[in-house]
């Protein structure tokens, strides 16, 4: 934190202190004239609301982390970090922010960590999100292949080195997988947050069609079959109409553009 100027009046400095205490107590003294018994109120009070919002948003770290471990990283964080934010909601982002960006690394971090905390991070954001579902402008029961189908825009394709969503106490891996994990977290009408867990045709299907707003589905699949190299285009536009009608279903498609 920074030093107070000089020239700042006396109860400004004195905020100044109060403030660089209740961050670092062990670095920063206390207001002179402010019994420890009561800084010892406001330390804790201030420390342990910025941990529980940390345990709320990032329960999975939590759970997979000791004590003397989970403690540090959110000790750090509340050293460390200048919120740009007043909002509780967004400090999940903060923290992401502080890990990606401003903390050095140590040998006891999951390799996984920062794909974890925006996995974790993710949930949070969408049940909280305050963008609305188009009503004008989509046919919901379009026709998937000769129209442009349209993904909502609560539905994210997520991808990561790590399996992120299946990581507990007992699997931890050390190294990332062979293959990227795609995800599609989204929150469906009933305003439920959902994560599925899709193969690679489907990521590079979502990728192209939110790419370019005049891609028909069937344009999309053909542009994949050739891609693959694979030697039956048919077949590759029959299994992609299924799973474009089962994204549809689960709200992750609306329809297709008017």
């Amino acid at each position: 934190m920074h030093k107070p100027s000089p020239d700042l009046p006396h109860f400004q400095t004195l905020q100044y202190q109060f403030a660089a205490h209740i961050r670092n107590p062990d670095v920063n003294a206390a207001p002179s004239d402010i019994e420890d018994r009561r800084m010892a109120i406001y330390r804790d009070l201030f420390f342990n609301n910025v941990e529980g919002f940390l345990s709320g948003n990032f329960p999975v770290l939590k759970q997979i982390s000791s004590e003397a471990y989970w403690l540090n990283l959110a000790r750090g964080f509340f050293e460390a970090h200048r919120c740009h934010t007043p909002y509780f909601l967004e400090i999940g982002e903060e923290f992401i922010d502080y890990v990606n960006n401003e903390r050095e690394s140590i040998d006891d971090d999951p390799a996984f960590l920062k794909e974890l905390i925006h996995y974790e991070w993710v949930e949070l954001a969408l049940d909280a999100s305050t963008v609305e579902l188009p009503i004008g402008g989509v046919d919901a029961n379009g026709d998937l292949l000769q129209g442009h189908p349209v993904q909502s825009p609560l539905a994210w394709l997520l991808s990561y080195q790590f399996p992120v969503h299946c990581i507990r106490p007992d699997f931890q891996p050390e190294t990332p997988s062979d293959t990227p994990t795609f995800l599609i977290a989204y929150r469906n009408r009933e305003d439920e947050v959902n994560f599925m867990e899709v193969n690679m045709v489907t990521g590079r299907l979502l990728y192209l069609l939110s790419e370019d707003e005049q891609l028909t589905g069937i344009d999309a699949l053909t542009q994949i079959a050739t891609e693959m190299n694979h030697p039956d285009h048919e077949q590759v536009v029959s299994g992609g109409l299924q799973t474009l009608e089962h994204l549809r279903s689960k709200g992750i498609l609306l329809g297709t553009s008017i």
